[in-house]
């Protein structure tokens, strides 16, 4: 006997399998194509993503997970939600003023953009203040009618929650979220009867800010939303969907007024089943299983899946049983089919979202009963993860080796800050308030063209090698000219900042088209770690030392720090996260020390992505930060009290973390602030912090080039908290995506900022 399990997807990727949806954005940023031009290309994408999830035999469909640049904004606009220097004067939100908010105009900078929970995608925060939410156009109805009319699929709507919604704004105090929730039902709930009026059935409401963790206030929140939303649509069928960790605690979870809850059962460290487990399931609900890794490109194991289903069914009715990857697919690449370079016993073990699908069929036919056509595909399953488990380069003994010995090394610099500052001002003797860069320069197409001629054998390693010097020496000569104090040498054989040292590394392979999105139509291709990393050779010392010998200022080594290298890599499976840091930490530690053997002794270790790796529940932070902050350490701690470390860190809240930045070490820590509009100051302010801080004053991610007299404020803002001896001018991040006109003329203002400030505080 065979049993239908239902199938479910959370969210497709947006990019399209040869990041079309990428081309048609900047296409219609550039002007090359007009609104309906790029809403008829859009379309087409949209449908091409439905059409794939459909062929492989999906029942709930996701609709509106698709964007033309990121789901919450998308919310927000819908419920008119525009900060006032946009002069939004009501209704539907015009295209153009859609993409201000999230790059900004001539006219207004842009809204904040942070990450996404623990992921590297980013959002675009949501400004409430005391705006009156109306529901402008109905997008999700739209998607809805879209997949029903073009590909005659049902589809599930997909809508953020208003809890996690408002969780993720700002522009009010903590403490008034209920009183801007009860704003928010009534056009909230608008949307949903539209939805029920035309016959919706499923209905996702995503709340990943859930499993954070709820107190009592905000469980009682919970419970007046969903209240007040069940009451209103009693013909929908709402699943309050969770991911990205446990969701606790689910025993209040059960008592909301949904249909169904969506959980997440591979990010959960095993606490949803055990919940499940001692509570029981209500008969009422259905239970939507995240079985499947929406984050991981690597296969799953189907007899460790089967087995887990096997243990859900014990207590959930099999007829309300949904399996589902465990987040939408937007983390991972679209599909291995575009892989044409991989070793087989690699891309056997690999599975992107089209895969991750299938896999889904596959359990769903075997969980099922329906032996018959999934044996075979589970035998080959089986079979390829085998193969790929015993590569020799997973267990290299003298990466173990060094591993094993690793706490022989030593924890600190030979000396304290206060003490090595004093030697780094008399060695390097800097004015106030030095101003530099972040590292990268502009990658024109000139750059990217010459990189793919030298990939492509088409220029020979001489000649390339010779471009990228033209390129370096230029990139000295302007930062000189502009009166920077300390310069970079501009990355532009650098493709990107993880990939270009996976590239140079043990342990690492790329893909040809694994690109996911990370922000607006910035795509990056993640590198993956499928075996043991080492150290091979010296990675960036050659272009570091021309650089330097082209000008008398210092010039800073680039390096990607190790942290970062880790959570912007596909992560392989089989060991924990802090052990696969403790590899790269201990590889970065041989180019720490071969750039100071060559003579560069300030060198920028980024760790941007720090914060982002930070656990969502607050009792596993200090775990995490432990061994992070060692791995940095482990990196930079044995080089000479004389060379000054720096790192740079994007888009975080760092009110949480600020000892750990402190623990870190490093001399100087850069930082956003100007997309924030100063609020990241607000971390100093209420901790002592004693080392140099370069913080962003004004935003890369944004075309606009800030007066002087804007960056001037930024400057002098973070002044009145920090003293002028510690504080380091910059931009907030690289200027690898923006042009050179825009580039010359923001670091020309910041430079006159810089001196304006310094003139005031002489």
């Amino acid at each position: 006997m065979t049993t239908k399990w239902i199938t479910s997807n959370l969210g497709y990727p947006r990019i399209g399998k040869n990041r079309e949806w990428k081309k048609t954005l900047e296409a219609y940023w550039s002007g090359k194509i007009g609104e309906q031009e790029f809403r008829a290309e859009m379309a087409d994408i949209q449908l091409q993503h439905l059409q794939s999830q459909q062929q492989a035999g999906i029942d709930l469909i996701p609709v509106n997970d698709f964007t033309f640049y990121d789901h919450v904004l998308d919310t927000a606009v819908m419920f008119g939600i525009v900060p006032p220097r946009y002069d939004y004067d009501g209704g539907a939100v015009p295209l153009d003023l859609y993409f201000a908010m999230a790059r900004g105009n001539a006219a207004a900078p842009a809204c904040e953009m942070t990450k996404w929970f623990n992921t590297n995608y980013h959002y675009i925060v949501p400004e409430i203040g005391s705006l009156t939410p109306r529901l402008t156009e109905n997008k999700p109805l739209a998607a809805y009618r879209f997949a029903k009319t073009q590909a005659g699929i049902e589809g599930k709507a997909v809508i953020v929650g208003l809890y996690t919604f408002l969780k993720l704004s700002k522009g009010f105090p903590a403490a008034e979220i209920g009183e801007v929730a009860a704003r928010f039902l009534p056009a909230y709930i608008q949307l949903l009867q539209e939805l029920q009026q035309e016959g919706v059935a499923w209905v996702q409401i995503d709340e990943p800010a859930i499993v954070i963790g709820l107190n009592e206030g905000e469980i009682a929140l919970l419970k007046t939303i969903y209240g007040e939303i069940s009451a209103a649509v009693p013909g929908l069928n709402l699943i309050l969907q969770t991911y990205f960790e446990a969701a606790e605690p689910l025993e209040a979870l059960l008592e909301l007024p949904v249909q169904a809850i969506g959980l997440d059962f591979v990010h959960d460290g095993g606490a949803n089943l055990e919940a499940i487990e001692r509570l029981g399931w209500p008969e009422d609900k259905w239970l939507g299983a995240g079985i499947i890794d929406g984050r991981s490109i690597w296969r799953a194991d189907p007899d460790a899946k089967l087995g887990l289903i096997e243990k859900l069914a014990l207590h959930v009715p099999l007829d309300r049983l949904i399996l589902q990857p465990s987040s939408s697919l937007l983390h991972v690449p679209v599909t291995v089919q575009s892989e044409g370079k991989l070793k087989p016993a690699v891309k056997q073990a690999l599975a992107f979202a089209d895969e991750k699908l299938a896999e889904l069929r596959l359990l769903a036919a075997a969980a099922g009963g329906d032996n018959g056509t999934a044996e075979a595909e589970l035998a080959e399953s089986r079979e390829a993860l085998a193969v790929f488990r015993a590569l020799p380069e997973r267990g290299r003994r003298d990466v173990a080796e060094q591993v094993r010995r690793l706490d022989e090394l030593p924890d600190s610099r030979s000396l304290p800050f206060a003490e090595r500052v004093q030697l780094q001002q008399e060695k390097w003797r800097l004015p106030l308030l030095p101003t530099t860069t972040i590292g990268s320069f502009p990658q024109t197409a000139e750059v990217r063209q010459a990189r793919l001629k030298w990939r492509k054998g088409v220029w020979n390693e001489e000649r390339y090698d010779t471009f990228v010097r033209r390129q370096i020496a230029e990139a000295i000569t302007l930062q000189e000219e502009l009166g920077l104090d300390v310069l970079v040498h501009g990355e532009f054989e650098r493709t990107d900042m993880v990939e270009f040292f996976g590239e140079k590394l043990g342990g690492y392979l790329f893909t040809q088209n694994g690109w996911v999105q990370s922000y607006g139509s910035r795509c990056v291709k993640p590198p993956v770690i499928y075996a043991d990393v080492a150290f091979i050779h010296p990675m960036t010392v050659k272009e570091s030392v021309y650089a330097q010998s082209l000008t008398k200022l210092p010039v800073k080594g680039m390096l990607t720090g190790p942290v970062t290298i880790l959570n912007w890599s596909f992560v392989r499976d089989d060991l924990s996260r802090e052990e696969v840091a403790k590899q790269i930490a201990l590889a970065l530690r041989h180019e720490v020390q071969a750039l100071e053997d060559a003579g560069i002794e300030m060198i920028q270790v980024d760790e941007p992505a720090i914060r982002e790796g930070l656990p969502l529940k607050a009792e596993d932070h200090e775990y995490y930060l432990n061994w992070a902050v060692r791995s940095f350490r482990v990196a930079t701690n044995h080089v000479k009290d004389t060379t000054q470390v720096h790192t740079h860190m994007c888009y975080s809240e760092f009110n949480d973390m600020i000892g750990a930045i402190s623990a870190m070490d490093a001399d100087v820590i850069s930082i956003e602030t100007s997309r924030s509009h100063g609020e990241l100051i607000t971390a100093f302010e209420d901790h002592d912090y004693d080392k140099g801080i370069g913080l962003g004053v004004y935003d890369i991610h944004s075309p606009r080039v800030p007066e002087v007299a804007e960056m001037t404020q930024n400057i002098e803002r973070a002044l009145r908290v920090l003293d002028a001896g510690q504080f380091w001018i910059n931009p907030d991040c690289g200027l690898k995506t923006r042009g050179w006109e825009e580039t010359e003329a923001a670091l020309r203002n910041m430079v006159l900022a810089a001196g304006n400030v310094r003139k005031n505080n002489a």
